[in-house]
């Protein structure tokens, strides 16, 4: 927590107030919508009243440059689904490996075909007409 704190530039005094981290948990992160952006800047804020870190962990890699640079410079901790990189500071799957002790990445991997056929199953059933 230290050094996502210390990456974000979280003050030292504010750092030892936290007690914790929460976490906002996205498949992905497209969206150029500023309402969106500016409720979750405000929802950081909170946190921070609360005495936690505000972390998103993004599954995908999406998420626009801009937005990412927005929300680090308004102090929130961001891990992105990046993979390769060896660290978890920045990586959603770094992150659960080496500090849950959890493959996520592996999980996807093993049930890769459930879930699309899982995923196929609802869209398929959202997406259909309407019988009359």
């Amino acid at each position: 927590m230290a050094k996502a704190a210390e990456k974000v530039g979280v003050d030292k005094k504010v750092f030892g107030s936290l007690t914790g981290v929460v976490f906002e948990v996205r498949q992905g992160y497209k969206s150029k919508d500023s309402k969106r952006q500016n409720a979750d800047i405000a929802n950081a804020a909170t946190a921070y009243t609360k005495a936690y870190l505000p972390c998103a962990v993004i599954l995908s890699a999406q998420i626009d440059n801009d937005i990412l640079l927005r929300y680090r410079a308004e102090k929130w901790a961001v891990l992105t689904g990046i993979m390769g990189t060896n660290n978890p500071l920045i990586s959603t799957y770094d992150f659960m490996k080496k500090i849950v002790g959890y493959d996520l990445a592996a999980f996807f991997e093993r049930n890769s075909k459930t879930l699309r056929a899982e995923i196929d199953a609802v869209l398929r059933a959202l997406l259909a007409p309407e019988a009359t």
